[in-house]
This record gives structure tokens, sequence and C-alpha cells, in this order.
């Protein structure tokens, strides 16, 4: 089956989910432009073979009227060089269209690496924001932290002096209810 350039402007293919894949317009526009160039080809072509029917049957009947004794001699070498000329023209037209595809080719990859740059200076942008508001949160952190601490620190001295002052004024309240009696505190 020959490919045509509407098998390729109809060509669907499967959208893969989950995987690294193409971008669908940049492949479409991209086979648009293969379709619109592959359509200028084949219209080249035709022309081509249309200038070499023409050719053909217009150098063929002139040299068999002018000469009919010798119109095998003349007819190969005219159809020889117009064959050449031909080749060499479609060589010229195919050495064009690789020239423009190599220069479509540096342009896309001229324009991919500058799309990775952009890409990538953003992700970098984003990392050193991403960096400051972690290190500012963990700066709070930190403080909150420390005060914490030094709320623990003063409520734990104040706790023990509070404990001490109790225990001294029990042990003050039992070295005075020892001197007292019994009988004196009414039991």
């Amino acid at each position: 089956m020959a490919l045509t350039p509407d098998d390729v402007v109809h060509k669907e293919f499967q959208h893969v989910r989950f995987k690294d894949g193409f971008d669908p317009e940049e492949v479409d526009d991209y086979l648009d432009e293969i379709v619109v160039e592959w359509r200028k080809t084949i219209e080249e072509n035709n022309e081509l073979k249309a200038k070499l029917a023409a050719y053909e049957s217009g150098e063929n009947a002139p040299a068999a009227a002018a000469a009919p004794a010798a119109p095998a001699a003349s007819g190969p070498v005219e159809a020889t060089s117009a064959t050449a000329g031909i080749i060499e023209l479609a060589q010229r037209l195919h050495d064009e269209h690789v020239a423009e595809g190599e220069a479509k080719r540096k342009q896309l990859i001229e324009e991919a690496e500058a799309e990775v740059s952009r890409i990538r200076s953003e992700a970098e942008a984003k990392q050193r924001e991403e960096t400051a508001r972690l290190e500012r949160e963990r700066n709070t952190l930190e403080g909150r932290i420390t005060e914490l601490r030094e709320f623990e620190r003063d409520y734990r001295g104040k706790l023990r002096a509070l404990i001490e002052g109790q225990l001294r004024e029990l042990d003050q309240k039992g070295s005075s209810s020892d001197a007292t009696p019994v009988s004196a505190i009414g039991l």
C-alpha cells in the first residue's frame, strides 16, 4: 500500500497515559508541514513527468520527420540529455528539501534547548523560593522552641522554689509543734 499525504493527515495515534510521550499538537503541526512539503514534491514530480512526456513526444516527432533514415541515432542522445537534465533538477530539488529539513531540525533543536533552559531556570527559581520559605519556617519554629524551653526552665524554677518553700514551712511547723505539748494543742 502506497502512503499518501492524506494518510498522514488522517492518521490518529493513541494517547499514552502515565508515560512520557510527545505533545499531540506539536506532532500534528509537524505532520502538517510534512504533508505540505510532500504535496509540493508530488506536484513537482507530476510537472516533471509531464515535461518529460512532452519533451519525449515533441523531440521524437520532429526528429522522425526531419531525418527518417536516422531516428534511432538522434532520439537516444536527446532523451539521454533530457533525462540527465531531469535527474539534475530532481537532485537539486532533493538537496534543497534536505537542506530545508536540516534547517528545520536545527531550529526545532534550538527551540527545544531554549525551552529546556527556560523550564530549568523556572524550576531553580521555584526551588530557591521554596528553600527560602522553608528556612523562614524553620527559623520561626526554632524561635518558638527556644521560647518554650525558657518557659519550661522558668516554670521548673518557680515550681522548685514553691515546693522548697512548702517543705521549709512544713519543717518549721513540725519543729514548733514538737515543742508544744499535745495537751496544749487540745487533743
